[in-house]
């Protein structure tokens, strides 16, 4: 059997010392080994001025492009293999189009009971007059709900890579911001109240005429960047900041997700639809058709400003 020490004898082996050293509570060379800082490394200016001239030489050598024999192939080649390229690709298009049916011939795979459906019951059952609105924010709602979740997840997404903290916004240079230019402000409180209201009008008269959310909300959208590029963001910041912009953007998906789940669920199980159809031609008519485009246009307007906003400066 061991003898069993005592602490201080514990202390005086070298088991302990090892322990020590192994547990990062003494280290074993401090005070016992000499310990210089290392001497900044300078060189001398004769051995600087001359690898600088090996610089050059070997830069010359390699970019001299009338001594460069492989660098003058190199680009031969180059501009070869793009021509050649650049008519492979033409030859395929040119070969696609030729086997595209002719426009207007009734024998044609898009003339099928489909397109005689959205044409010939279209207003009857949708409401609208643009044929083309009906279609796509009916008959093919679905489709376009998964569109405004794509806006809805890219523009998430550069939030995400772009946005920066408010304490950064503040030490961001101020050369971001536009100068006080008058002209661009005169021009823009002519053009930016017309972009408002022209916007607007597309969105609401897009079951009527050509039109709707996702080309009005890019006018309205429009209009916010020039009025931020007169005027500088802490004015647009004023009404249209990044709360404003969650608050718009959040609640328009989430009605606009609601509405096309109720049309959804009716249209899959055959019921009938509670919200009226209304007159078609009036303003507001075509059923929910007339909100949707609502909702379509301030998620679009407001994606489009925030990719502005967060491209320039990292923040709403």
């Amino acid at each position: 059997m061991s003898k069993l020490r005592s602490q201080k004898d514990y202390e005086k082996t070298s088991a302990f010392r090892f322990w020590q050293w192994l547990s990062g509570e003494k280290d074993p060379y401090i005070g016992n080994m000499e310990m210089k800082e290392q001497e900044v490394f300078q060189e001398s200016p004769i051995v600087v001025k001359e690898r600088e001239i090996d610089h050059i030489k070997l830069h010359n050598k390699i970019y001299d492009i009338d001594h460069n024999k492989e660098l003058k192939l190199f680009r031969i080649f180059y501009r070869i293999s793009a021509v050649l390229l650049c008519g492979v690709i033409m030859a395929a298009l040119i070969i696609c189009v030729s086997y595209l049916p002719e426009t207007g011939n009734p024998n044609n795979p898009t003339v099928n009971e489909v397109a005689e459906r959205y044409v010939e019951k279209g207003t009857a059952e949708t409401g609208v007059i643009n044929t083309v609105t009906g279609m796509i924010l009916n008959y093919r709602g679905f489709d376009t709900f998964g569109e405004t979740c794509v806006l809805f997840i890219a523009s998430s997404c550069v939030m995400i890579l772009l946005m920066v903290s408010e304490e950064k916004l503040k030490t961001l240079p101020k050369n971001l911001e536009p100068k006080d230019d008058k002209i661009l402000q005169y021009v823009a409180r002519i053009i930016v109240p017309v972009l408002m209201i022209f916007g607007f009008y597309v969105i609401v008269n897009g079951h009527l005429s050509p039109g709707g959310g996702f080309s009005g909300g890019a006018i309205i959208g429009s209009g916010l960047i020039l009025y931020s590029s007169a005027f500088g963001g802490e004015k647009i910041r004023k009404f249209f900041n990044e709360n404003v912009y969650k608050c718009i953007k959040i609640t328009a998906l989430i009605f606009y997700g609601c509405v096309m789940t109720y049309y959804f669920y009716t249209g899959a199980n055959g019921l009938t639809n509670i919200f009226p159809l209304g007159t078609p031609g009036n303003i507001v008519s075509a059923g929910m058709i007339f909100y949707i485009n609502l909702f379509v246009g301030l998620e679009v307007a407001c994606t489009v400003y925030s990719f502005y906003a967060l491209f320039k400066r990292g923040g709403l």
